[in-house]
């Protein structure tokens, strides 16, 4: 792995079957955390990044930075473009703002990637407490 590697990239985030079938066992089950904290990203990226799959990597946007596991996107080529299911990590690196219509932007951000192993990916308590703090 290349130490100090990052990728310009664009997110995306949305539904997946997965998160679908995790959010059902609740939000606090490993198979909903296993679902959505998690990166698709193409695997010629990975290969600049000098990534294997299922690596620890770190999304940074204008609006936050979260550690996901990096998964080898199946669809493609899209070189320059990762995803995200909707959930809490995602949550961390999209814009909030609503402009009004209760939903925020989820398409097209900005985003900088690089090889995280050495950093943990918070589970959904730890994620929570960072960004709100504790009451």
């Amino acid at each position: 792995m290349r130490e100090n590697l990052k990728l310009l990239v664009t997110l995306l985030t949305g539904r997946t079957i997965e998160q679908g079938v995790g959010k059902e066992r609740g939000k606090t089950s490993k198979e909903y955390r296993e679902s959505v904290s998690v990166c698709y990203v193409d695997p010629e990226d990975l290969k600049k990044l000098g990534m294997k799959e299922k690596t620890n990597i770190l999304v940074s946007t204008n609006y936050g930075s979260v550690v996901v596991k990096a998964i080898k996107s199946l669809r493609g080529p899209h070189p320059g473009v990762v995803f995200i299911p909707y959930g809490p990590w995602a949550n961390v690196v999209v814009n909030p703002e609503t402009h009004g219509i209760g939903m925020p932007s989820l398409k097209g951000i900005p985003a900088e990637v690089e090889p995280a192993p050495d950093k943990p990916i918070l589970d959904i308590k730890e994620l929570l407490k960072n960004q709100f703090g504790t009451k």
